[in-house]
């Protein structure tokens, strides 16, 4: 170890501490920050994403260059990688959540008792949140965005593998809370990759975190939900599965397949297990998977499914919930919606299921249930995404059942207080 980085890990405690004080400050201001200066910091920060788009994707071509040394899948790359596409999306999710209703102060609820006290249960901010994340620079944006919307103060800590990208992406972050004149201290970013930085954060910042967001793989979100000191909105695996009813149309099933695996395998919602009712396995089963083995998937079936195509790979007794991340497939012949949902309940994560067919009844029991965070009707598990929801972007879709579930947009990122008005009232 250097001396320069012998010191700042002697002075990383000192370092993580300032940060938490400073966020607690700008959380403050945030809190009574009307809705016009914070939209104005988000269109600013689309415009310098946009401006800066060259930095950007130098910066990333760096971080790509340095991961590739590691030898790591396709999947973490495709999360890693921007283009311009990726930094107009980046630009345009911020400029969506500037034109979301700002959360901050609604009324969510309101009655008069008869004693004549007026009550009200208010929006408020969460206060200062950390979000600790991996491989996506995207991230970034989206979490720096979403708190600044919701009034909440962020302490960003993204991957050692995306360093160069972070960095750029949150200077325009902060170019525009100086353009609104809004505290820099609003969205800040964890300056060391040491990984005893993830612990202090956990550990030793009750005082100034309310809220820890994880963002990554199991080891990430199984390490914060143990050693976190404060509430964890979690982010577990995405073990998304679509079961094809017996009243599926064929083309319906066979599109719906192919894009919810294919379209991009590294995200979460991407479908990780297809279930195909026995009753039309012999008619559907075939051309399904040869649409996915052509489309370059690998397919591990169980034995129904092995025969339909050679190609196909006998699936392990752990690839049944496993979340691939990958161009990688499980596929099952069930014997009716019965058993597709014990499966799903038994393999599931609670994160996306979806079910194609005809049989309206059939779907609204698939819908009512099953308990996951997303259930979807004849369309792609692709469509769990904040952005695609109107929430303008998210920070993860939540699997847990406290607080918020499924996607983390700006109002999942608030909690509530009651304000209750009296004319010299007393309790007898």
């Amino acid at each position: 170890m250097s001396q320069a980085q012998q010191d700042m890990a002697n002075d990383l405690p000192h370092t993580m501490q300032l940060l938490g004080r400073s966020a607690r400050e700008a959380s403050a201001v945030l809190a009574r920050s009307d809705a016009a200066a914070k939209n104005a910091a988000l269109k600013e920060a689309a415009a310098t994403l946009r401006s800066r788009q060259g930095e950007i994707l130098a910066a990333n071509a760096r971080d790509l260059e340095r991961a590739k040394a590691h030898r790591p899948g396709a999947a973490l790359l495709d999360r890693l990688a921007l283009d311009a596409s990726r930094i107009e999306a980046m630009a345009r999710g911020l400029e969506e959540i500037a034109a979301l209703k700002d959360p901050v102060g609604e009324v969510i609820a309101e009655w008069q008792r008869p004693n004549g006290l007026k009550i009200q249960r208010v929006r408020v901010p969460l206060g200062v949140i950390a979000i600790i994340y991996e491989s996506r620079p995207n991230v970034t944006a989206d979490a720096g965005g979403l708190c600044l919307k919701s009034g909440n103060a962020v302490i960003l800590r993204g991957g050692s593998e995306a360093v160069r990208s972070n960095e750029i992406i949150h200077d325009c972050l902060l170019r525009g809370l100086e353009a609104a004149g809004l505290p820099r201290t609003a969205i800040q970013r964890v300056p060391s990759q040491d990984r005893e930085a993830v612990g202090i954060l956990l550990r030793d910042m009750a005082q100034y975190i309310d809220v820890i967001v994880p963002r990554g793989g199991k080891r990430l979100i199984a390490r914060v939900q143990q050693d976190a000191r404060v509430p964890v909105i979690g982010h577990l695996e995405g073990v998304c599965h679509t079961y094809i009813h017996r009243a599926a149309e064929l083309a319906m099933a066979k599109r719906v397949c192919l894009n919810a695996k294919m379209r991009r395998t590294g995200v979460c919602g991407a479908t990780e297990t297809i279930l195909v009712d026995g009753d039309i396995a012999d008619s559907h089963l075939g051309p399904i998977v040869k649409d996915l083995l052509d489309a370059g998937c690998e397919v591990r079936g169980d034995v129904r499914t092995l025969a339909c195509d050679s190609r196909v790979k006998a699936a392990a007794a752990d690839d049944w919930g496993r979340e691939f991340l990958d161009a990688v497939v499980a596929v099952r012949v069930v014997a009716g919606i019965d058993e597709a949902m014990a499966h799903i309940r038994r393999y599931g994560s609670g994160h996306t299921e979806a079910i194609v067919t005809a049989d309206d009844e059939a779907a609204e029991r698939f819908l009512n249930e099953l308990d996951s965070a997303i259930l979807m009707h004849n369309t792609s598990t692709q469509f769990a995404d904040g952005g695609e929801f109107g929430l303008g972007a998210e920070i993860g879709i939540a699997t847990g059942r406290v607080h918020a579930r499924g996607p983390v947009g700006a109002e999942q990122l608030t909690s509530y207080k009651y304000v209750v008005r009296g004319e010299g009232q007393i309790r007898a």
